[in-house]
């Protein structure tokens, strides 16, 4: 039953990360505690009056950043996350994201994610590892673009955060406040299929793949291919239709 954070058939936010932050609102306080679990996706619909589709994507985004867990046969349940985690990887004030064309995305990706690797090979925990798996894992069972979207974020988020330097971290924010600026987000919208989002997915676990081996070599390959291969999908669909 949703508390009094949320009145029910009160018009919710259609925005995942705004409708996200309102399930948390009504959910994540009172006798909600960490490990409580959370209605249906059809009730949580009906009480926040909007769409099964929409519940849907907002539980990505929510489990993306560590804040449920949802387990097969059993439900969709609270989490305890620290602040580092809970600030992270899909962010919420999209109104104030920035919006740069997607070459100058792109070219800052390519100097600062493949430079970054020696670092988490060298410094990344056993704990850093199993979260790139865990966004490895939900990227595998995206249902559609949006929820790819969402694991995608997170885990070239955790790639940097695995390198264990703050400093670089917060100079990537920039790049994450770009990608989710309207620019970046209505491109890939614009040029998704299910193919390449295979091949996306593809290149992630060979990454993570290198980067649990700590093969250096082996993952800035597979991260120039990667950035490579969305380089080429975004910039080659400007380029086709300049006008956008």
């Amino acid at each position: 039953m949703v508390n009094s954070a949320v009145t029910p058939g009160a018009a919710a936010p259609a925005y995942s990360n705004e409708l996200a932050d309102l399930i948390l609102s009504a959910y994540e306080s009172g006798a909600s505690r960490p490990g409580s679990r959370l209605p249906a996706e059809r009730q949580l619909a009906a009480d926040l009056s909007v769409t099964r589709t929409m519940v849907r994507h907002a539980l990505a985004v929510l489990q993306a950043e560590g804040r449920i867990s949802r387990e097969v046969g059993r439900g969709t349940f609270l989490r305890a996350v620290n602040a580092q985690r809970a600030a992270s990887p899909a962010g919420r004030d999209a109104a104030s994201s920035d919006d740069f064309g997607p070459a100058d995305v792109m070219a800052a990706r390519r100097l600062i994610e493949p430079q970054v690797l020696p670092l988490v090979v060298a410094w990344a925990t056993t704990r850093d590892f199993d979260e790139l798996r865990r966004c490895l894992e939900g990227g595998d069972a995206a249902e559609s673009a949006e929820e790819f979207e969402v694991w995608d974020f997170a885990l070239h988020h955790s790639i940097v955060a695995a390198s264990r330097n703050q400093l670089v971290l917060r100079m990537y924010d920039a790049v994450e406040r770009a990608r989710r600026g309207e620019l970046w987000g209505s491109l890939k919208r614009r040029n998704d299929s299910r193919e390449r989002r295979a091949l996306y997915q593809a290149d992630h676990l060979n990454l993570v793949d290198a980067l649990c081996a700590r093969e250096l070599a082996r993952a800035v390959e597979a991260m120039d291919t990667h950035l490579a291969r969305v380089e080429a999908n975004l910039l080659g669909a400007v380029a086709q239709d300049p006008t956008g």
